[in-house]
């Protein structure tokens, strides 16, 4: 009897352990979150990743990867740079940054 409650405990330890399992590849984001609420309710995009090659610049944009001259929502990807994308939407340009809260600084050494 003892053997078989033991192992009725060990399956269900192991099928505990097996159901939130994160996905590494899955892409980040900074708030945790796809996107942040505007005022009028519609999420504002978030850069999650910027890959750059000799041949190729990409930008993970709210989960998807877009490429300059593509759409993000009713933007279109201008610029793809070092930390930071330009998207065009209407006559305006809207900067994001990979890593919003965090600021480039110069450190003078003596």
């Amino acid at each position: 009897m003892a053997r078989y409650l033991m192992i009725l405990l060990l399956l269900r330890v192991g099928a505990c352990l097996a159901e939130e399992l994160a996905d590494p590849t899955k892409p980040w984001s900074p708030s945790g979150q796809m996107g942040k609420a505007e005022k009028k309710g519609e999420q504002e995009p978030v850069l999650q990743s910027i890959m750059i090659s000799r041949n190729r610049r990409a930008a993970i944009i709210d989960g998807r990867t877009v490429t300059v001259g593509e759409k993000v929502g009713d933007a279109v990807l201008e610029k793809i740079g070092e930390g930071q994308v330009v998207l065009k939407s209407g006559g305006s340009l809207k900067t994001l940054r990979l890593f919003p809260d965090m600021e480039k600084r110069r450190v003078d050494r003596p």
